[in-house]
C-alpha cells in the first residue's frame, strides 16, 4: 500500500497538539540521557589500569625507533615530525606547522 507523505499526520489521543517545547525537551532528556559504558565481552576489571597502579611487572611490546635524519622534534608540542612540517627554526629550536598555524 502506498503512503501519502503530504497528508497531514494525526496525533495520538494521549499527545496534545499544543504541548510546550519545554515539556517535550524534558520528556526527551529524561528518556535519552542514560549513562552507558561500552564494555566489550572479553574486557574485565583486569584490563582496566587505575592511576598509581604498579606496572613494574608489565613488559612493553612496542618497538621504539630512534628519530631519523629527516625528522625533528617540535619544541612546542614535543612531537616528532617530518622535515616537511617544519614551520620555523629559532636559536636551534624547531617548531611545526600545526603549532605555528
Amino acid at each position: 500500500m502506498a503512503t501519502d507523505y503530504d497528508e497531514p499526520r494525526v496525533r495520538p489521543e494521549d499527545q496534545p497538539a499544543n504541548e510546550s517545547l519545554e515539556a517535550i525537551q524534558a520528556q526527551r532528556s529524561a528518556t535519552t540521557q542514560t549513562a552507558l559504558i561500552d564494555v566489550e565481552d572479553g574486557e574485565t576489571a583486569e584490563g582496566i589500569d587505575l592511576p598509581g597502579a604498579d606496572l613494574s611487572h608489565e613488559e612493553l611490546l612496542i618497538q621504539v625507533i630512534p628519530q631519523q635524519e629527516d625528522e625533528f622534534t617540535c619544541m612546542s608540542c614535543f612531537l616528532v615530525h617530518h622535515r616537511s612540517q617544519l614551520a620555523r627554526e629559532k636559536n636551534g629550536d624547531k617548531f611545526c606547522m600545526e603549532c605555528e598555524g
